[in-house]
């Protein structure tokens, strides 16, 4: 993907169809739960578009990115993850425009807005525009996400007008498919049309471990005692960014390893998303190592955690089972990130 950010004639348009779609408050008569669905004219991703602000509180527009940013979105609306759960905040994948007030925005932002000589004065009335991407800090566009975020804001104020006349339009002829505007390319332009469309299947990708040196496993194995306990391991995200240089901002993970019945904290270690899933296993022999002791039997919640420790515990005799809750786990978890809360910390 190009990472270029817009060019100022990008950044005109985006801010003219925004100060529109924020003149016409369509969420006085639309709720976030009034999905449709917006196709890229240059990828022919689709996405999702909710329309926020019926409660007056926060006023803005967010674009699920594809299947897995849609996803993120029914998980929230249904309530399967809620705040004050720290997966809500990495559960997004869209672009949005909000409407803020001014101390929200960056340098960065200003500086386009002078540039554009635009005026915005009062409560949420400064556009906003950002990326979210899970375990990644929001960040500012590129030209391809402004010039994307463009045409979806003014299909939106297509929907949302049509919408106000008539309420139903967006109530599907079948399960699983959502209104989705489609353009296609003609001699003068591109012609947008409804077409209600299922989400495309939901790519998972798996998680390949690099392989374990086999002449360890059995030296732990010949060494290590295996004694009746229990441990429980998960992983979750420190609620603190971390940047590198210039880069973007992103959020570590945190890897957990509980006592099952003292809910004493054996080890924890924080690991950049990219290195997760080499050090996850590395860690976990590493802590072996270290207290010369292995569990009887581990419990797990997630299934990269037992796709991940599968191929050692299968080697090293210790039962690997999945489980709806880690209940000493989470207690921890909630302990240790009051005892991290204000701290500053680096991977």
């Amino acid at each position: 993907m190009n990472n270029n950010p817009p060019s100022i004639q990008e950044w005109k348009d985006l801010y003219d169809v925004a100060i529109e779609f924020k003149k016409i408050e369509c969420w006085s008569w639309m709720w976030d739960s009034d999905i449709f669905g917006v196709q890229n004219p240059v990828s022919g991703e689709s996405g999702y578009c909710c329309i926020m602000g019926k409660a007056g509180e926060h006023f803005a527009l967010a674009v699920y990115l594809g299947t897995e940013g849609l996803e993120g979105y029914l998980k929230v609306q249904s309530g399967e993850v809620s705040p004050p759960s720290t997966d809500v905040l990495h559960l997004q994948k869209c672009l949005m425009v909000s409407f803020e007030d001014k101390r929200f925005l960056q340098k960065q932002d200003s500086q386009v807005i002078k540039t554009l000589e635009l005026k915005f004065r009062g409560h949420n009335s400064w556009p906003l525009f950002r990326n979210y991407q899970p375990g990644y800090h929001p960040w500012y566009l590129t030209s391809e996400e402004a010039k994307y975020l463009t045409v979806a804001l003014r299909q939106a104020i297509n929907v949302s007008l049509r919408f106000k006349n008539d309420p139903e339009m967006l109530t599907p002829p079948m399960e699983n498919q959502y209104l989705v505007r489609v353009p296609r390319k003609e001699k003068d332009g591109l012609r947008w049309r409804d077409k209600w469309l299922e989400p495309l299947p939901l790519e998972k990708v798996g998680i390949i471990a690099k392989p374990i040196d086999a002449n360890r496993l059995e030296e732990i194995k010949r060494i290590i005692p295996r004694r009746q306990r229990i441990w429980e391991i998960d992983f979750f995200y420190f609620p603190q960014g971390v940047q590198e240089k210039d880069e973007r901002p992103y959020y570590p993970y945190v890897i957990l390893w509980v006592e099952h019945h003292s809910g004493f904290i054996l080890n924890h270690h924080l690991a950049k998303p990219t290195n997760f899933v080499s050090e996850f296993p590395e860690q976990f022999l590493k802590l072996a190592e270290n207290i010369e002791s292995l569990p009887q039997e581990i419990l797990v919640k997630r299934e990269e955690t037992f796709n991940l420790l599968k191929p050692i515990t299968s080697k090293l005799g210790i039962k690997l089972r999945r489980i709806k809750r880690l209940i000493a786990l989470e207690q921890a978890q909630n302990e240790f990130l009051s005892f991290s809360s204000g701290e500053n910390r680096n991977v």
